[in-house]
């Protein structure tokens, strides 16, 4: 392939339950800061813009994520200063199969017939010129018609990863998650690759083959596509037509099929890759002072060794531990055994079954006109602190079981009761009784913080009726 346009496709809809309590299924590790200062889904946008060189152009980046992330999606791109090109919402998770083809769909209707390169949004790549010649090597094989998989030399029996058999640059088979003997064999054998999750080939040659091998998935996403609603720059497939669709994964579907029927080939990717699963992997990418501890936020250890402390909110601090993980966070703190990171999903799907709030969400909760934070609470009380960003504004609602009183801490707040509109400055403050129609709005140009009291028989997020809203929540 001498010149052409990649389109770069990114997986954002995992929910990241291994690295609980920071990553939540409201807030997931794909929009967390691991290391230095962008997410991982900004350094993922960043690193995939810096694949143009010589005749190859770079078009925005399609984004694969669900409804609830949608605004997270965009402020945090635009905040890195990359607006996608689209942001495809599945209305259901259907695994990954069915989501890179609504992107290649997507891909040519926009013209051409782009190469993709499809990458989950949560990985690590400590070496970013490696990663782009490798990458940049893949979209030129993959113009030709090839299906190009990116493989990670392995230098430790991992159980955790699938892994690729590979003859020289052709892919001979997939295996399983092996077992400790098993990858152990792998290692000591060679040519066998972990399967990074990356993959480079022509939109129209992922459905031919997804075609070939799973016309029942093929002609699904057809059908929602077709029933598809677009608004700015969210693109919806069909919800009922969506879910109806056969939830598999793109190795199952496609790729495990593929040796021997289609040219599929790997290019081996030496660029400190890890995909940041579990806090294990967290732990390989920090810095460690000499005894293989690692520490984030406000964090000492003394006499500890391979420790990985990370603090978020308060002082946290470590005495005596060995090969142990502890991660606080404002309304939660995990401590478990560094080898049994794995694990912490378990955890979470406890959290889930007992319905319990941290399963879900952080005590700070990103909504697209800002965020809020609930500080305290008891016994017929809450206290929020609340952000609204400049221009932002919180939808026209009201309670039937809490009043609220509000108290701008700073910038200027546009306050709506019933029919009457007030502007309220720094230390001024209002009440809205129960059952009172309200709104809050920031028409400033520095962000809006306030502290809202609420008071009340119930207090529970969903006692809102939403009269009217920016974000079509109504």
């Amino acid at each position: 392939m001498r010149g052409g346009v990649v389109q770069p496709v990114i997986m954002a809809g995992g929910s990241g339950t291994r690295l609980w309590p920071l990553s939540r299924a409201g807030f997931p590790k794909q929009f967390l800061v691991l290391g230095g200062h962008d997410s991982l889904l900004q350094q993922t946008a960043r690193r995939l813009a810096a694949l143009a060189g010589p005749g190859l152009g770079v078009a925005p980046a399609l984004v694969v994520g669900n409804e609830e992330h949608r605004f997270l999606i965009l402020d945090q791109l635009r905040e890195a200063g990359l607006e996608p090109g689209t942001v495809l919402l599945e209305p259901a998770g259907r695994n990954t199969a069915p989501a890179v083809t609504l992107a290649a769909l997507r891909a040519l209707e926009q013209g051409g017939d782009p190469v993709l390169v499809v990458t989950p949004a949560d990985a690590s790549i400590a070496d970013e010129t490696a990663y782009r010649a490798a990458l940049q090597q893949a979209v030129r094989r993959a113009g030709d018609g090839e299906i190009v998989i990116l493989g990670i030399r392995p230098d430790r029996p991992e159980t955790g990863y699938g892994y690729i058999r590979a003859d020289g640059p052709r892919v001979t088979r997939f295996v399983e998650k092996p077992d400790a003997a098993t990858a152990q064999r792998y290692l000591l054998e060679g040519g066998y690759f972990w399967n990074a999750g990356i993959f480079v080939l022509r939109a129209s040659v992922w459905l031919q083959a997804l075609q070939r091998f799973r016309g029942d998935i093929a002609q699904a996403v057809h059908v929602a596509w077709g029933a598809r609603r677009a608004d700015a720059l969210f693109v919806r497939p069909g919800r009922d037509e969506f879910s109806a669709v056969p939830a598999e994964s793109v190795d199952y579907a496609v790729l495990e099929r593929c040796p021997g029927v289609l040219p599929i080939g790997m290019e081996i990717l030496d660029a400190g890759w890890n995909d940041l699963g579990a806090w294990d992997a967290v732990w390989q990418t920090l810095p460690r002072d000499a005894a293989g501890n690692a520490t984030v936020g406000d964090a000492v250890v003394e006499d500890c060794r391979n420790t990985l402390v990370h603090a978020s909110d308060r002082l946290v601090a470590a005495v005596g531990l060995e090969n142990v993980v502890v991660v606080e966070t404002p309304d939660a703190v995990l401590v478990s055994d560094l080898g049994r990171s794995q694990d912490v999903k378990r955890i979470v799907t406890r959290l889930g079954r007992e319905q319990r709030g941290e399963h879900t969400l952080h005590r700070k909760v990103h909504r697209p006109w800002g965020w809020y934070d609930s500080v305290d609470f008891g016994e017929r009380f809450q206290v929020k602190r609340i952000m609204v960003k400049p221009g932002a504004s919180l939808s026209l609602q009201m309670h039937h079981h809490r009043a609220e009183h509000w108290i701008v801490v700073s910038g200027t707040a546009e306050v709506t009761i019933g029919g009457r509109v007030s502007l309220l400055a720094e230390n001024q403050g209002t009440h809205i009784p129960v059952g009172e129609l309200h709104r809050l709005s920031n028409p400033g140009k520095v962000p809006l913080e306030i502290i809202e009291v609420q008071s009340g028989s119930y207090l529970g997020e969903d006692d809102i009726v939403r009269v009217e809203d920016s974000y079509g929540r109504v």
